[in-house]
């Protein structure tokens, strides 16, 4: 069993929907990568009826808020549960340096000191770099730097126990000097934040974004057979799936998903 939860699909302003996040399932737990911009990361794992106590593993891709707030959430509902005797084992978190730091001082700000006591002692964290390989709930998972013009952010690329490969590309767009991992991957992980069609609405380019046409042309380019689309406006949420499938559809014709908040996706 191996699968996507869609937590979130929106952008850092989204109402309609939860901030984009996800975790990835199999028989020995969890990965969550990033939390959305707050505590709703709570109510959206209560919804998906995922337990916290399966989360082992933690990757962070970068520190904008809509990806990093939710992260003081998850640290107070797990430093709890180890308080409560709920939680077994470690909680390893996979982040640059400076979101460690960050997140470490915020922490510090925010948490009591009875739930403070676990970082360092089960609370670990991992700063990662380019190219940097690391086991995360029993995956092979190798991080690399996107090449954000805004902020340092990280994808990451592993292979499924199914054997397929599987490729997060963050939240900005393609950039060809991570063409080994996004090519021939499997499964396609990618932003696209409206339609090509809406482009003069919403200005994806000027936020350094994609519409749904460019990630479709690229899905098709580097032959990846699955293709989930997200962090979105939420404008058009209601519709969303009806016009950004019809959108790629001009440029893809592979296995497409558009998924709403809580979705799941087999992957198969």
């Amino acid at each position: 069993m191996e699968r996507l939860h869609v937590l979130g699909t929106g952008y850092a302003f989204a109402t309609r929907c939860y901030n984009t996040c996800f975790a990835i399932e199999n028989d020995g737990g969890l990965l969550l990568v990033d939390a959305g911009g707050g505590n709703g990361i709570l109510r959206q794992m209560e919804d998906a009826g995922l337990d916290f106590g399966r989360v082992h593993d933690f990757f962070i891709t970068h520190a904008h808020p809509d990806h990093l707030n939710g992260a003081v959430w998850v640290l107070r509902k797990i430093m709890t549960m180890m308080k409560q005797g709920k939680f077994d084992g470690e909680l390893h978190i996979y982040c640059h340096r400076t979101i460690r730091e960050g997140l470490t001082v915020i922490a510090n700000l925010m948490l009591q000191k009875k739930f403070l006591v676990f970082l360092g002692e089960r609370v670990l964290f991992h700063d990662i770099e380019d190219g940097m390989a690391a086991k995360l709930n029993g995956y092979d998972v190798t991080f690399f730097d996107i090449r954000s013009t805004k902020l340092l952010q990280f994808g990451f690329t592993t292979t499924l126990h199914s054997g397929r490969k599987l490729t997060c590309l963050g939240d900005e767009p393609y950039n060809p000097a991570c063409e080994g991992y996004v090519a021939g991957s499997d499964w396609l992980l990618c932003e696209a934040f409206c339609l090509l069609a809406h482009a003069d609405v919403f200005k994806p380019y000027e936020k350094n974004h994609s519409t749904v046409a460019d990630a479709a042309k690229l899905a098709a380019q580097m032959n990846n057979p699955h293709l989930v689309l997200w962090h979105t406006e939420d404008r058009h949420y209601a519709q969303r799936k009806a016009l950004y499938t019809a959108e790629a559809r001009e440029h893809y014709d592979g296995d497409l998903y558009v998924p709403d908040d809580l979705d799941v996706i087999e992957l198969a």
